[in-house]
């Protein structure tokens, strides 16, 4: 986390990101840059700090605020992942196997 504090110095004032989940089927989420895809299995998004996947069941997004940065979404929760350069590397080899 040091890293983003660091390169948010050097930036300037930089967004703030938080993820707050109530109940695994609400969740809301500031510091987001734009919404990459969504559909009712997985919501895949741009934040301040990396890409951000959201997987669950009956997904909705019930707000978004453009402007401040804030999505929220409704459904039953599986699993929220971010997704960095190496976690990406692995799943492109995972998906390369598969449909070889």
């Amino acid at each position: 986390m040091n890293q983003y504090q660091e390169s948010g110095n050097n930036k300037g004032t930089m967004q703030e990101h938080d993820v707050m989940m109530r109940g695994r089927r609400l969740l809301d989420i500031t510091g987001v840059k734009q919404v990459e895809s969504f559909d009712n299995e997985e919501f895949l998004l741009e934040t301040v700090m990396g890409f951000l996947s959201i997987r669950g069941q009956n997904l909705q997004m019930k707000n978004l605020d453009v402007d401040k940065g804030i999505v929220s979404i409704k459904g039953k929760v599986f699993d929220i992942v971010y997704l960095d350069e190496q976690s990406g590397e692995k799943a492109k080899g995972l998906f390369s196997k598969l449909f070889r």
